[in-house]
């Protein structure tokens, strides 16, 4: 039967719409694979070992269809590092900044020092010594986002009432974080649970809390602390 002027463009419409739907799944297919290809390079060869040409090979794609969405390698092992960052860096919330901070210190330690995306961290960081455009846009899209996740869990519990409000955050992060980033990126000791337990630990005393959270009975509610 023949289709009528209406009919058949409601036809061409969805055929269209399928192809656009398949050719998307396609290119999304290929993003990641190239975004996969990249962070085994880097694991496997180090950041020098890296090139276009073998992402290209790796994730079974031309080199122009790289150059479509990526300009350079960092940008490619950037925009990998990102999504994986995404999903492997959460800031737990029990309501207890001591447990909160247990928790968020461990996977910050396991993330720089034993995870994939780690791996490309400490790579993105030595480039950027020597690009300062790429350091520009590191900070941008990471750092400053890291910032402000190593911050919130210390946040929280001023919001909540459990720290003074006129508590220094930012010398508190740095006293926490600080050593497990020192570790990581220069000595590469080892850092394991007791390590950043302690740091939390210091942390909880400073503050006049207990290592359960808890405030103790002391003049003006505070630890006397030695």
């Amino acid at each position: 039967m023949a289709l009528g002027w209406a009919e058949e463009v409601e036809m061409g419409a969805d055929a269209t719409r399928r192809h656009h739907g398949n050719r998307h799944g396609r290119s999304e297919q290929a993003r990641l694979a190239v975004l996969e290809a990249a962070d085994d390079l880097l694991v496997e060869k180090g950041f020098a070992g890296v090139t276009i040409e073998a992402i290209a090979a790796g994730a079974g794609v031309a080199k122009q269809t790289i150059y479509r969405w990526w300009s350079t390698k960092t940008d490619i092992l950037l925009d990998a590092f990102l999504q994986d960052a995404a999903e492997d860096l959460p800031v737990p919330d029990h309501g207890d900044v001591g447990r909160d901070l247990r928790g968020y210190l461990r996977h910050l330690a396991y993330f720089l020092t034993r995870s994939d995306a780690g791996a490309v961290l400490r790579a993105l960081l030595g480039h950027a010594q020597h690009d300062s455009a790429f350091a520009a846009v590191l900070r941008a899209r990471f750092l400053d986002e890291q910032h402000d996740r190593d911050r919130l869990a210390i946040e929280r519990a001023v919001r909540r009432g459990q720290l003074p409000a006129d508590v220094d955050i930012a010398a508190e992060v740095d006293q926490l974080v600080g050593p497990i980033y020192y570790r990581a990126l220069v000595t590469a000791s080892a850092i394991d649970e007791d390590f950043t337990d302690r740091l939390v630990d210091a942390f909880l005393r400073r503050v006049g809390l207990t290592t359960n959270g808890d405030r103790p009975s002391g003049v003006n509610g505070r630890a006397e602390l030695s």
